[in-house]
């Protein structure tokens, strides 16, 4: 296949580098997350999708779902604006606890500190000029620890010589949507510098729904004795007017319901910054620092009074793996990681509670909820071993050992007051426990076994653990009586067995697996945060390309999953969880198929995803009947170094939901948006 315009004048990448999904025969691909030092695909035992540079400037995102959503097992659903939230083998999940269970890292550094994660937290990546995103499906804590629980998804960054020298592009569409991108490069004498930004202004397509967002990319990469050294700086500021769920059945099918906002008054600005440095030198070893600070305020319109919550957190981390050593007749490849943090949450109601019934209004006062801080540390060490056990056979085995601690220090009156200390007629909603000191230690096993016939077909076969220490809002921030909460680490115990098989023209993988996890954090009728959930999750991914016809590639990807509740309680708000139910928003089915054509100066791609019918709650009475959409992407070359752009998403304008959610007696939805249209024109200077 020829290389795409878009490969020749990208402006933002500018290297040649391969993805699964993007061209047909790709036995090299590089998997950097797999094991913390670069490795082909076929040498690991896991499943991994690697979406390259070539497919990352076509789908030319406007949210990370359009890219994340590309990899079999993946399903983000879009909130409002730059919002989110994720499935990666998994149900979509929902709460406090829900960011914890999927790990994002930045340049194969995780962006937030354990135990403060948030489940929007990929607007605080620039996944729009990343030279690749690597999703890796199923535990990944021997090598990355806490939250690597169902999954890990790595947006990597371009280095300074994958940029060009300078580059532009504008981009205009539907509903006021604007976005600019900036990019520069200078290389001199084995030194680079690189920059990489963005600016988005977005009138909304629903009603105050609007947002303005700047994200920069910039890094220093050198040689440096027998290796090289790479200073970054990463940053992100997001103002967003957020709309809320639309009420009623089908009401998203109504057009003027869709595009209508409930909550006008609700907004979300944050803003992160994160510096790292990086050193790698000719014998393995590798070093990692990176100094990361967030702050983000928010209305909780979801909630009645609609309290802001303002919450931030300033951290330091280092990770090291040692160059790897042999041992018993194989390969060992060990390290340590450490981190410190210091997090804050601060919740506030302006005025008196007035939008629910006299009982609800009066146990949520005004003032302040919850003002606490946080400080934790964490200690890790890990080693993963590999020996070629025969011609054909190689075992690899892992152990991570990882211990969490968290200073909690609460700035206001203890219990369940007001802040001043009055009582509410049966206790106030929002408790606040006392000083106190947790910690939690982990351990993480991995062992696989993997089989090469040739450089063409290998198949593998994989147990291990994941793990999640408890999120600090599940610790501290709880409800009516509640004074402590003795919560364990979730954990999931996953097998897997895969084939992987390429050729010339074609490719396939293949993965059946299966997880049970132990100790999920709920909420139960009491309003109590408590251990003790279980669940079960089984299915089998594929994702295959074939090339045909020169110039064409045929791609499919999707899963056929069953994610069931393996306990029975009776929860938050009164519903009933029985074992052996769906977990609600767990489709059994998530497909895409793609159609791509790569010319000399000709590239497009015509995209159908379906995403199955599911339920909308986890008693299993009311059902969302799924959904499928069409996206259609045309880049073309007018002229040497300029690049046009036109992308229509749904394409058909079918009318569906983002979301589908059944709470308080009534169907409610984030609704999915109609036919719109992005323009885009580029221009680069090698």
């Amino acid at each position: 296949m020829t290389s795409s315009p878009r490969a020749r004048v990208n402006f933002a990448l500018g290297a040649i580098l391969l993805a699964s999904g993007a061209r047909a025969g790709a036995l090299e691909e590089i998997i950097v997350t797999a094991t913390r030092n670069p490795v082909a695909l076929e040498r690991y035992a896991g499943s991994a999708t690697r979406i390259g540079p070539d497919t990352v400037e076509l789908t030319d995102a406007t949210h990370a779902a359009e890219l994340v959503n590309r990899a079999a097992g993946a399903m983000i659903q879009r909130g409002s604006g730059q919002e989110s939230l994720t499935a990666l083998r998994s149900p979509v999940l929902t709460g406090a606890g829900a960011c914890g269970a999927v790990l994002v890292l930045e340049d194969s550094i995780p962006i937030r500190p354990v135990g403060t994660c948030n489940v929007n937290e990929l607007f605080e990546v620039n996944f729009e000029q990343a030279v690749a995103i690597e999703v890796l499906r199923g535990p990944g804590s021997v090598l990355y620890g806490s939250s690597a629980v169902h999954g890990i998804i790595n947006v990597i960054p371009p280095r300074p010589d994958q940029l060009p020298e300078f580059g532009v592009a504008a981009e205009y569409g539907s509903d006021a949507w604007r976005r600019l991108r900036l990019a520069g490069s200078r290389q001199d004498d084995g030194r680079g510098i690189g920059l990489a930004m963005i600016a988005t202004d977005d009138g909304g397509w629903r009603d105050a729904s609007g947002f303005e967002e700047r994200k920069l990319y910039a890094a220093w990469a050198t040689a440096l004795g027998q290796g090289s050294l790479k200073l970054s700086v990463s940053g992100s500021n997001l103002d967003q007017e957020t709309a809320g769920f639309i009420q009623g059945e089908d009401a998203y099918r109504d057009p003027a319901v869709a595009r209508s906002n409930p909550v006008p008054e609700a907004y979300r600005d944050a803003n992160s910054l994160r510096v790292a440095a990086q050193y790698a030198d000719a014998s393995g070893h590798a070093l990692r620092f990176v100094l990361r600070r967030s702050r983000m305020d928010f209305l909780q319109h979801f909630l009645l009074g609609q309290p802001v919550e303002d919450n931030g957190q300033d951290s330091a981390g280092f990770l090291f793996t040692a160059r790897p050593l042999a041992l018993a007749g194989g390969e060992l490849i060990a390290g340590a990681d450490a981190e410190l943090a210091n997090s804050s949450l601060l919740q506030f109601q302006a005025g008196p509670t007035t939008g629910g019934p006299p009982a609800a209004n009066e146990i949520r006062p005004a003032g302040k909820h919850y003002d606490y801080t946080v400080d934790s540390g964490v200690l890790a060490g890990y080693a993963n071993w590999r020996r070629a056990l025969a011609a054909e056979w190689s075992l690899e085995a892992g152990l991570r050992l990882e211990h969490a601690r968290y200073d909690y220090d609460n700035r206001m009156i203890d219990g369940n007051t007001d802040e001043d200390g009055v009582p509410c007629p049966g206790g106030c909603l929002y408790a606040r426990p006392a000083d106190r000191t947790d910690e939690f230690t982990n351990l993480a096993p991995r062992i696989a076994l993997l089989w090469s016939a040739s450089d063409a077909t290998t198949a593998y076969l994989s147990l291990a653990r994941g793990f999640r220490a408890p999120e600090a809002t599940e610790l501290y921030r709880l409800q009516r009586q509640q004074t402590v909460a003795n919560l364990d680490s979730e954990t999931i115990d996953a097998a897997e067995l895969g084939l992987r098989w390429r050729a010339d023209a074609a490719s396939l993988d293949l993965a059946l697996f299966t997880m049970d996890k132990d100790d999920v954090i709920l909420r139960d009728s009491a309003g109590f945060n408590v251990s003790g959930g279980r669940t079960r999750h089984r299915g089998l991914e594929y994702q295959g390309d074939w090339a045909f016809a020169g110039d064409w590639l045929l791609s499919a990807a999707g899963t056929f999953a069953n994610h069931e509740y393996r306990f029975t309680a009776l929860v938050e708000q009164g519903e009933q969880i029985t074992s052996g139910n769906d977990i609600d928003t767990a489709p059994r089915d998530i497909h895409a198929l793609r159609l791509r054509y790569g010319g000399a100066r000709l590239e497009a791609e015509l995209e159908w995803l379906w995403v199955g019918a599911y339920w909308a709650n986890a008693a299993n009475t009311a059902r969302y009947g799924g959904h499928d959409v069409g996206n259609l992407r045309v880049a073309v070359e007018p002229a040497r170094n300029w690049t046009a752009t036109l992308r229509i998403t749904n394409l058909l304008d079918t009318a569906y939901a983002d979301r589908a959610d059944f709470a308080f007696g009534s169907f409610r939805y984030f609704p999915g948006r109609g036919r719109a249209y992005f323009l885009e024109l580029g221009w680069r200077k090698d």
